[in-house]
């Protein structure tokens, strides 16, 4: 067992699927002598050389497409955003080429690539250096989405990532990379996608959540057992596409009641389609309305007390929470 920051994780994960599999490569702006923007590719151009490690052109839709292609030619490339922010210059590559190409040629091509790189907010990072955009691939079919919030999903989901045979998205909370420590056990790491995990079990109420509301989730829950005398469910998704929606089930029908929570905002974002599903096939199990928390509807802010008003936590959780449970 070691120590590793999410950060580590990460990095840990693709140095050993380099090691592993002579396809796989890694493009994206100063990923290579610089190391990544957060240092979490420092050192894989001394080990692996330029020819796998590609410092490119500032440019997201020429490194998606050139992926793409890279994908095709039989490589795996793992492509980084320096900031996911700035994904939506490559949204048409990643949703009109890598999403369809399987399905536009019947099977006969794979687009076997990882887009990654830091997301979210709560580091005071304004408009552009704070945005979830998970939301906007995860009705792509074709697609698989993944958001981590621990280090040891981190390392074993982006694992899985690579060994993909379709386009992955993987969004990295960037609060998380130097914040966040566990000891992760020696050998080869999977973690399968598409998988939720209770990583708190109850029986009154089920809260769903992913990525940066995961801690907040936890802390709350500990909270109101303390001091409620109730046990909160708490379900980490993982993978937003596809969504574990059995498991969610599984759990909602045991509480009765759900609360789903994510730093994405709230309108259309993934708790939209948690609680259309539990609408739709849990109704009957079902003791209170089906409640979501998320961001503000409005833009990041840079001001640290804006940005706070704007997101979910703690004290929001537990506050929504209470509401589901006493109804």
């Amino acid at each position: 067992m070691a120590t590793r920051s999410y950060l580590q994780a990460i990095g840990d994960a693709l140095r050993e699927e380099m090691e592993r599999d002579g396809s796989v490569i890694v493009m994206g702006e100063d990923v290579g002598v610089y190391g990544g923007a957060f240092k979490v590719t420092e050192g894989l151009i001394d080990r692996f050389g330029p020819l796998r490690v590609v410092d490119t052109p500032i440019s997201e839709a020429l490194i998606a497409g050139a992926a793409v292609g890279a994908a095709v030619a039989g490589l795996r490339p793992v492509v980084e955003m320096q900031f996911m922010d700035f994904i939506s210059c490559a949204f048409d590559q990643i949703v009109n080429m890598a999403a369809t190409t399987r399905y536009r040629h019947g099977g006969q091509f794979r687009v076997p690539m990882v887009v990654r790189g830091p997301s979210g907010a709560g580091i005071h990072g304004g408009l552009f250096h704070s945005q979830n955009s998970e939301a906007w691939f995860a009705r792509v079919p074709g697609l698989k989405v993944i958001a981590p919030a621990t280090a040891r999903d981190a390392k074993g989901l982006l694992k899985s990532a690579i060994r993909d045979d379709d386009p992955v998205v993987f969004f990295e909370h960037k609060r998380f990379y130097r914040s966040i420590r566990e000891e992760l056990p020696d050998g080869d790491l999977v973690i399968p996608i598409g998988k939720a995990q209770i990583v708190r079990p109850g029986r009154h109420l089920t809260v769903v959540t992913y990525g940066g509301t995961y801690y907040h989730a936890l802390e709350a829950a500990e909270t109101i057992a303390r001091e409620d005398k109730a046990e909160v469910e708490v379900i980490d998704l993982r993978t937003v596409r596809p969504i574990d929606h059995e498991t969610v089930f599984a759990s909602v029908r045991r509480t009765g009641r759900l609360l789903v929570v994510h730093e994405d905002r709230q309108t259309l974002g993934v708790g939209a389609e948690v609680a259309a599903q539990v609408a739709e096939h849990c109704f009957e199990e079902l003791d209170a309305p089906v409640v979501r928390l998320g961001m503000a509807e409005a833009h990041n802010a840079y001001a640290p007390p804006l940005e706070a008003w704007l997101l979910p936590d703690v004290a929001k959780v537990i506050e929504r929470a209470r509401w589901v449970l006493g109804y």
